[in-house]
This record gives C-alpha cells, sequence and structure tokens, in this order.
C-alpha cells in the first residue's frame, strides 16, 4: 500500500480505449479511478470518439476524470499502470492498439520531468482527444493556442450519462 500526502492534489487523467468494449471498458476505469487509495473522483467529461491519433486500430474511446488524490505522482502512475494491466493492457510494439490507456495529464502546478513520468503530460497540447474532454473540466487550461493546434483533428462527443 502506498504512503498516502497528507494533503490532497487535483490531479487530471486521460482514459482511452480502443479494444474489445471500449465505451464500458473507460466507463468501469472511472469508477476504478475513484477507488484508488486515497483518491475521490470529483467529475468526468462526457466521452468522445476519436480516430486513432499516433496509433493503430479501430476509434478511440476517450475521456478526462479529475481526481482528488493523496497519492504522490508516481504511486498514481503506478495505480493506473495496475488498472491498465487488470484491463489486458499490452504493449508489444509503440502505439498499439489497447484496451485501456490512463495517463497523468496534469498532477496540481507540479512540472515533473524523470524517466517514469512527465508532467505536465508533453504531447496532451497536440491532441484533440485530450483538450475537448479536459475543457470540459478545467477550461481556464485550455488557450486559443492550443485550440488552434488541433484544428483539423476529427472528434465526437458522445452524449451518454456516466454511471
Amino acid at each position: 500500500m502506498p504512503a498516502l500526502q497528507p494533503d490532497p492534489v487535483t490531479a487530471y487523467v486521460a482514459l482511452g480505449a480502443n479494444l474489445g468494449d471500449a465505451r464500458q471498458t473507460v466507463k468501469d476505469s472511472l469508477l476504478a479511478l475513484g477507488r484508488l487509495p486515497g483518491t475521490e473522483c470529483t467529475g468526468q467529461s462526457r466521452l468522445y470518439r476519436t480516430a486513432p491519433h499516433e496509433a493503430q486500430g479501430p476509434d478511440f474511446i476517450n475521456a478526462v476524470a479529475r481526481l482528488s488524490t493523496r497519492l504522490s505522482a508516481p504511486d498514481l502512475l503506478d495505480a493506473l499502470q495496475a488498472l491498465e494491466n487488470d484491463a489486458g493492457r499490452r504493449r508489444p510494439y509503440p502505439n498499439a492498439p489497447r484496451t485501456l490507456d490512463l495517463d497523468v495529464l496534469l498532477y496540481g502546478d507540479a512540472r515533473i520531468d524523470s524517466p517514469r513520468l512527465t508532467v505536465p503530460h508533453p504531447r496532451m497540447w497536440s491532441r484533440a482527444f485530450v483538450l475537448y474532454p479536459l475543457a470540459e473540466l478545467v477550461p481556464e487550461r485550455v488557450t486559443t493556442e492550443h485550440w488552434a493546434g488541433v484544428a483539423g483533428q476529427a472528434i465526437e462527443a458522445l452524449n451518454e450519462a456516466w454511471p
């Protein structure tokens, strides 16, 4: 069991899947995020459908979750990777299709640059499948420049309720 920090941090996590029942996997994963030690899910975006971006396979189902967590950033990453593994995630080659992909986008105001984790996520600002759901939760973090950087990337909001 990881040691919990005394004060919670607001973190944003991207969720995506394009193998199996991707919609259900993303929905189930959102619930699982709220069950992590010292963690509460305090918000979630709608689901979005996007074509693979730098990846292969069928369309992705994506979302972003806002967490209040007492896990350290490395412990949060470990917990996310455990959820990916539990969902059958395999990494046979870069950008392979995936049953579940969970990425730490933001961890409070932290700037982290380690061999295992970079926060803010280094490619988040160039991906519509991150910006659209992130903007639902924290619109002030997405600038006009960010929107210009994803212009032309196809994305479809799916109007379905979360559990």
